[in-house]
């Protein structure tokens, strides 16, 4: 890698570790060795690990608003869902840092994003379905239930129970979606 690296390569650095080996695992020796760095790179950007993490926590909430700008561009609500989840599902380490993230709200650092992320995650996903005319309690519980199914598929995918989502997406999107009862 290029020996001018900058903060956003080691907070990416740093939620690929994340994702692999939860919050222990954005260690400053490791990352370094990822990145083809010195432990000095390291300290140009950072006071300490804290530091990294919380860069690297900045980044994944940047990568939702990012995504929810893109998706906002999907007119129709059950399309944005379903173009939602299936960008979900594709990207396996974002699922991983999700499900890590939210095990690990006890810790001070974390508490904060991963709260704040998770909450507008499930805001946006609730607006969409509630322009297909359910009330919004209704379309905060399937909401809650889908944003579940999505980190227990990561958790499933971690030990190999979970490889193809196809059928997983289409019968998520026609729960969330379908008329109320």
């Amino acid at each position: 890698m290029s020996s001018r690296l900058s903060v956003d390569d080691w907070a990416a650095a740093a939620l690929g570790a994340l994702s692999e080996g939860g919050l222990p695992a954005i260690a400053v020796e490791p990352i370094a060795v990822r990145l083809g760095a010195t432990k000095g790179s390291f300290y140009w950007h950072f006071r300490d690990r804290r530091a990294l993490i919380e860069a690297a926590l900045a980044r994944w909430e940047q990568e939702t608003e990012v995504t929810i700008a893109k998706l906002d561009e999907v007119a129709d609500p059950v399309a944005r869902m379903r173009t939602l989840l299936e960008e979900a599902m594709a990207d396996p380490a974002d699922a991983a840092v999700s499900f890590r993230l939210i095990s690990a709200v006890d810790d001070p650092t974390v508490a904060g994003t991963a709260r704040r992320v998770t909450e507008r995650r499930i805001a946006y996903m609730q607006s969409a379905v509630e322009q297909l005319g359910l009330p919004p309690d209704l379309a905060r519980r399937r909401v809650l239930a889908g944003y579940g199914a999505y980190l227990g598929t990561a958790a499933l995918r971690r030990i190999g129970a979970v490889n193809d989502s196809d059928d997983f997406i289409d019968q998520l999107v026609a729960d969330l979606t379908r008329p109320p009862d």
